[in-house]
């Protein structure tokens, strides 16, 4: 039975030690949605809302969250990050949120990738919720990953 790398031979939770890893160029892209009613993608789309720009506001939040992720997440690494972009899209039914994040260094940028998607959906409904109530995010997933030892990743069925 394969052990889990977070854990230690006590059973307790521990950082990995990436310090003997080879520093390689990661990429992570992470995507997630949220579901809105019809008004509120109008509002959106005209920037009407009572906060002002949700787009705009929820886009900075998830770069913010990225270059924070170590002090979101208890055992990731804090990371210098090369690039964190987040790109809002409209969609039939809500947005698509869509974060990427790269660094050069000796462990993966996932978390980073997924806590930018995740905090550009809460400041999504933080911004919208004076309008509509019955939003829905979901369907935060890793995408594509690429960079160290356990190689690339590109989920099937996902275009980048």
């Amino acid at each position: 039975m394969k052990r889990f790398s977070h854990i230690n031979a006590a059973g307790q939770a521990t950082m990995v030690d990436v310090g003997e890893k080879a520093v390689t160029q990661r990429q992570a892209v992470a995507r997630g949605r949220i579901v809105l009613q019809e008004k509120t993608r109008r509002l959106l789309q005209q920037n009407a809302l009572p906060k002002g720009n949700a787009i705009e506001t929820a886009r900075l939040a998830g770069i913010m969250a990225a270059k924070r992720t170590a002090e979101l997440i208890p055992l990731c690494h804090p990371l210098g990050l090369d690039f964190v972009d987040v790109q809002i899209t409209p969609k039939e039914n809500g947005l698509e949120i869509q974060a990427t994040a790269r660094c050069h260094g000796q462990t993966g940028v996932e978390m980073e990738a997924l806590t930018a998607v995740s905090m550009a959906a809460l400041t999504l409904y933080d911004m919208c919720k004076a309008v509509d109530k019955m939003m829905t995010i979901g369907d935060i997933r890793l995408i594509k990953k690429s960079g160290g030892r356990s190689g690339d990743f590109l989920r099937p069925g996902e275009k980048i």
